[in-house]
C-alpha cells in the first residue's frame, strides 16, 4: 500500500532523512518511533505529499507520487486521512462542520447525507451528539477524537497519525490506541502511526520502524523490536541514558 524507496529529504542545507526504505502492507498498522527531531513527522508529510523528497520514490497504492502535479496529488489524498499532532481543528467551525469539511470538499453528498455520515463517524469515536459543540469547549482527548472522525469521514484507505497520544493522560492515550485499532478493524484502513510513547507502540503495532539520525535502523514486529540487539533500539525503548547502561544491565543479569 505504501512504499518509500531510497528517499531523502532536506530543508536547505540540513539533511533530515537519508536513504529511507520502508514498505507498509495493506491493512497493517506500522508504527514509527525515534528521538525528537529524527524525521518521523517528515516521513508522514512525504507520504501524503505535503513535502517533496530530494531523492527517491514514494509509492501510494501502486502510484509514484513524488513528481505528481497538485491536482493528481489531491486525487490521491482523497483516499487518505491524517490526524495531526495538535488536532488542527478549525476553531471557528463546530465539531460537526469540522468532520464534514472533507465531505463537502471532495464528495457530491447532499446535506442530509453529510449529516448522517458525521453522526456515524462521531459515534465511532465516542462523541455522539457533539455536532454543535465548538472546539474551544473540548478537552485535548476529545479534540484528538474529532480529528480522527474528520480523517475517516471520507472512508479513506490510509490513515496517518502524527503523535496521536501526545499530551494526553494514560487513560485517554489508551482510548486513542483502541480507536486506532478499531478504525483498522471496522474500515480496513492501512495505518502509519508516529509516536514516542512505547506503551502505545507496543499495544497497537503490527510492525515498528525505528528512525535515528535520519535513517531507519530497524524494522520488525513488536517481539523482534523488544529483542533487538541494536543498542540504540534498546536505549530508546527502555529510556536508558546510554549504551553503557545497556551493557551493565545485561551483565547484571548473567
Amino acid at each position: 500500500m505504501i512504499k518509500l524507496a531510497n528517499v531523502a529529504a532536506a530543508f536547505g542545507e540540513k539533511q533530515v532523512l537519508q536513504d529511507i526504505n520502508l514498505e507498509v502492507a495493506e491493512g497493517e498498522i506500522m508504527v514509527i518511533i525515534g528521538p525528537s527531531g529524527s524525521g518521523k513527522s517528515t516521513i508522514l508529510r512525504l507520504m501524503i505529499g505535503l513535502l517533496k523528497p530530494t531523492a527517491g520514490e514514494i509509492w501510494i497504492n501502486g502510484r509514484e507520487i513524488s513528481r505528481m502535479a497538485e491536482d493528481e496529488l489531491n486525487a490521491i489524498r482523497r483516499h487518505m486521512g491524517m490526524v495531526f499532532q495538535y488536532s488542527a481543528l478549525f476553531d471557528s467551525m463546530t465539531v460537526g462542520d469540522n468532520v464534514a469539511f472533507g465531505l463537502r470538499q471532495h464528495t457530491a453528498l447532499n446535506d442530509a447525507e453529510i449529516a448522517k455520515t458525521v453522526r456515524r463517524k462521531l459515534r465511532m469515536v465516542g462523541l455522539t451528539g457533539q455536532e454543535r459543540t465548538m472546539p474551544s469547549e473540548l478537552s485535548g482527548g476529545m479534540k484528538k477524537r474529532v480529528s480522527l472522525a474528520r480523517a475517516i469521514a471520507i472512508d479513506p484507505e490510509i490513515v496517518l497519525y502524527d503523535e496521536p497520544t501526545a499530551g494526553l493522560d494514560p487513560i485517554m492515550s489508551t482510548t486513542i490506541d483502541r480507536l486506532i485499532c478499531s478504525t483498522r478493524r471496522l474500515l480496513g484502513v492501512t495505518s502509519v502511526v508516529v509516536t514516542h510513547h512505547m506503551s502505545s507502540a507496543f499495544s497497537i503495532a503490527d510492525r515498528i520502524a525505528m528512525i535515528s539520525g535520519g535513517r531507519i535502523i530497524e524494522v520488525g514486529t513488536v517481539s523482534e523490536i523488544k529483542q533487538s540487539s541494536n543498542p540504540l533500539v534498546q536505549q530508546f525503548i527502555h529510556g536508558w541514558v546510554n549504551s553503557g547502561q545497556i551493557a551493565r544491565r545485561r551483565s547484571s543479569k548473567t
